[in-house]
């Protein structure tokens, strides 16, 4: 199960690969629209900024993913260790 920030990180990263595919092709062939030429430039840029704020979305996702596992592990520890002093009550 993907949390938000793996979500929001792999849809940035596909976007970013759309817009470098699309900015890409427009630079091969000159695409007009509306007689408008079509600048390739301004596509890769936001292509590589989008799949660079993927990546690091991704990356912190799986940073926040270990950081809980060991949070987890430390209360787990924590709780052993206090109810080992604690113990079962002997009645003489």
């Amino acid at each position: 199960m993907l949390n938000k920030y793996a979500k929001r990180g792999l849809i940035l990263l596909v976007v970013g690969v759309i817009f470098n595919l699309v900015g890409w092709f427009v630079m091969t062939d000159e695409v007009e629209i509306a007689g408008y030429k079509l600048k390739y430039g301004w596509m890769m840029i936001l292509g590589v900024l989008f799949f660079g704020t993927g990546f690091l979305y991704i990356l912190y996702s799986l940073i926040r993913k270990v950081e809980h596992s060991s949070i987890l592990e430390e209360r787990a520890s924590k709780r052993k260790k206090f109810w080992s002093k604690i113990g079962p009550k002997k009645h003489a």
